[in-house]
């Protein structure tokens, strides 16, 4: 074997190697996986949150209201709690395991001086029960006790205290953008919407300036990477995307590669299309047919229009 053989023969063991080591590496920073999860309490054993619709039958949560299937989540974008998403770096497709979620890094520590009594009249007649979710001075609680003129108000998070128990399988790596862009929205949304990527090319135009004085403008065609997202009416009522879909737009561009995102609005047809015609100078023909069911002489008013 020459030199040059030996050579070359080197350095494709050094490249496998290398491919070997990231191969081995496992899961990091920036990565998306599809996930199926149940989350639930350290102490009774109580579930919280589930992607499986059996377990949630079993738990008596209501299965109506929402979709029970695995998740996209990115790692090292505050998907999962700080202790799951230790636990995925360096992970593979395939494992599963149990994470332990001190309440610390779930939903933080039990507060005592977040319960707080306030008058009655700040609560809604119809929220005036122990367990009732109330929003008193923009701060969300729950009503623990009432007596008279008086209520218990406790502000902190419904699972404040709590350790977790984090239930986990990695089911798939996902390297398709759309995909990754409707988990992302789901994740904030509860519900992925229907999302497309097009390259498109734009005009822009540059301003430079010579020694003189003189600007000169070029331009040039460049490609842009852009997400559409066909907002649904639960989307549109959202009220996380209402004041944070900047940020959330902001995070899927930086994560995504992305340069823009728009949001198309979808407003379906039916319901008001025979009213077109009428408001938009329909003959006497078309004011007779939709006089035909009124309590008045339709040829009598179809005359006096034809008479004008």
């Amino acid at each position: 074997m020459s030199d040059q053989e030996q050579a070359d023969a080197a350095e494709d063991a050094d490249e496998a190697e290398t491919e070997a080591e990231t191969e081995s590496a496992g899961l990091a920073d920036g990565d998306f996986v599809r996930v199926a999860y149940t989350i639930r309490t350290a102490d009774d054993d109580r579930v919280i949150d589930t992607t499986d619709e059996e377990v949630a039958e079993e738990a008596e949560i209501d299965t109506e209201e929402h979709e029970f299937e695995p998740r996209v989540i990115a790692l090292g974008a505050g998907h999962v709690f700080p202790a799951v998403d230790e636990a995925f770096v360096g992970a593979e497709v395939g494992d599963e395991g149990v994470v332990d979620v001190p309440a610390d890094d779930a939903f933080g520590a039990y507060d005592p001086d977040e319960v707080e009594t306030v008058k009655a009249d700040k609560i809604p007649e119809d929220s005036r029960y122990p367990g009732a979710q109330v929003q008193i001075d923009n701060q969300q609680g729950y009503l623990e006790t009432i007596i008279g003129g008086r209520a218990r108000v406790d502000f902190n998070h419904p699972l404040a205290g709590e350790d977790l128990e984090y239930e986990y399988e990695i089911l798939e790596a996902i390297d398709d953008r759309e995909q990754q862009a409707a988990g992302m929205l789901g994740m904030h949304l509860q519900e992925a919407p229907e999302v497309r990527i097009e390259t498109v090319t734009e005009e822009e135009e540059t301003v430079t300036e010579d020694d003189d004085g003189e600007e000169t403008v070029e331009t040039d065609e460049v490609e842009k990477d852009v997400l559409y997202v066909t907002a649904t009416q639960a989307m549109q009522m959202n009220q996380q995307w209402m004041f944070q879909k900047q940020q959330i737009a902001q995070d899927l561009m930086s994560r995504l590669d992305l340069d823009r995102v728009v949001v198309e609005e979808v407003i379906e047809g039916g319901g008001m299309g025979g009213l077109g015609g009428m408001m938009g100078g329909g003959g006497a023909g078309d004011i007779e047919d939709a006089l035909e069911d009124v309590d008045v002489d339709a040829d009598e008013i179809v005359d006096e229009l034809d008479e004008e």
